[in-house]
């Protein structure tokens, strides 16, 4: 069949333009149609898949709107890669909680800038998928914004729209387990479950044999080689470290819960940590060094997605073509879309990591809680495969974290002030209810102009 894709959020170009190589190297006929409300960012992406098509004269017919009702009632597959606010507002969720002494390496996900992006992603994501249904019901829905399990299930309460979300995490982290292990990549089986940005692999095999022994014992060797010193907790801020990690030894923590619960979290320590801000959050607890900063540095992360944007309206804007090697040096979050696509439609059974409802294959994880889990590609769409249930202490890494999105989702469906505080207390990186209040106020009051459900007195608790 003719595919007909719209991608909704087309502005963050960088997917853009990881979508457009896919579907141009596919070699397949289809339509796209690229919609973002920003009309600049619109034309950058619009611009660059353009020059992408021409220099493979791929047999894409583009269009690009801010309107994206014009484009869903002939869409055969929608994606989602919103970022309501962009990185500027991005930027607000990680500076504020900085003030109260909180510290966040990402800020997408958990935590209060999870948080906080949570109330701004679930209504414009709600709204979307109201179109959706109404204009392209039988079309594939895919979301790739964050945070993950918080927007889909948002999605799915608000509006039953069977949203399935994606991201690479996974993929990514098994890629490295290949590369590390010595093991062939088609060698590599294993079973991943949680939630986006925490999923356990629970399960892996190399060649069929068992591979968590060995990296148990890859992570023992690793952490003997943590200073005793960098190994404590430092829980108060400014104090001092006493040595430094060896520069070798990346990912500490995931490795320390390697050897305690013989388990692999995805996606290592840049987000994993995130889940237990009360370990990390402070200055200087992340062995020694301080997360978002001198660890996983936020500034630079923005600085990085700032520059790549400016080089893509560059290279958009400019009049010649592009490089030979321009295909080959773009990856990332848009990996696998097209080829589960292809995979629904040819009704192949391939096995990929997705975000849909419990329904019960996992079965001490809450029910209709959003999870991460293998799910097979048939005809009919993505079906979640049953599973045993899940170790005791690592269902409860989980366990708050899905009454956290409850929680939120609620917050940002209802524009309610009370409950946007108790998920910042449920979240565990504020000291108290004062500070989650403080805390709520100012993220209300610098991100009002994207949070159309929150009364104008929201912020002061009136």
């Amino acid at each position: 069949m003719l595919e007909s894709i719209v991608l909704i959020g087309a502005g963050s170009a960088m997917f853009t333009r990881g979508l457009a190589a896919d579907l141009i190297l596919r070699g397949q006929p289809c339509a796209l149609a690229l919609v973002d409300t920003d009309p600049a960012a619109l034309a950058v992406a619009e611009g660059l898949v353009k020059k992408m098509i021409a220099a493979r004269r791929a047999p894409i017919t583009l269009r690009a709107t801010t309107d994206r009702r014009e484009v869903l009632p002939r869409a055969t597959v929608v994606i989602c890669t919103i970022g309501v606010g962009g990185r500027r507002a991005w930027e607000q969720d990680v500076f504020i909680p900085r003030k109260y002494g909180i510290y966040q390496p990402v800020g997408d996900t958990v935590m209060p800038g999870g948080t906080s992006r949570a109330l701004r992603m679930i209504p414009a994501m709600v709204a979307i998928a109201e179109d959706v249904r109404a204009l392209a019901p039988d079309a594939l829905f895919f979301n790739y914004g964050n945070p993950m399990s918080a927007v889909c299930r948002g999605v799915r309460k608000a509006t039953g729209a069977n949203i399935v979300g994606l991201c690479h995490g996974v993929f990514h982290v098994a890629h490295y387990l290949t590369d590390l292990l010595g093991c062939a990549s088609d060698a590599l089986d294993y079973t991943a479950v949680g939630i986006n940005h925490l999923t356990w692999f629970t399960d892996i095999r190399c060649g069929g044999q068992d591979a968590m022994p060995r990296l148990r014992a890859i992570a023992r060797e690793k952490l003997a080689r943590i200073p005793p010193a960098l190994g404590q907790h430092f829980a108060e801020a400014g104090t001092a470290a006493r040595g430094t990690l060896p520069p070798d030894l990346t990912d500490p923590f995931t490795w320390q819960l390697v050897e305690l619960f013989g388990a692999f979290p995805a996606v290592l320590d840049r987000h994993v940590t995130e889940f237990f801000p009360w370990m990390f959050s402070r200055e200087r607890s992340y062995f020694g060094n301080t997360l978002g900063m001198e660890s996983y540095s936020f500034e630079s992360c923005i600085a990085y997605g700032d520059q790549v944007f400016a080089e893509m309206q560059e290279l958009a804007a400019s009049p010649g073509p592009l490089s030979e090697d321009y295909f080959a040096r773009i990856g990332g979050e848009h990996e696998q879309v097209t080829e589960i696509i292809d995979s629904i439609r040819q009704d192949t059974g391939t096995v990929y990591s997705v975000n849909l409802p419990n329904a019960g294959q996992v079965p001490n994880l809450p029910l209709d809680a959003v999870v991460e889990s293998p799910a097979i590609a048939r005809a009919e769409g993505l079906h979640p495969l049953p599973l045993p249930p899940m170790p005791a202490g690592l269902a409860g890494t989980l366990a708050t974290r899905f009454q956290w999105v409850e929680t939120i989702v609620e917050a940002a469906l209802e524009g309610s002030r009370e409950k946007f505080i108790q998920a910042l207390l449920l979240d565990g990186a504020v000291e108290s209810v004062a500070t989650a209040s403080a805390l709520a106020d100012e993220l209300l009051t610098a991100q009002a102009a994207y949070l159309p459900r929150f009364a104008p007195s929201a912020a002061s608790g009136a």
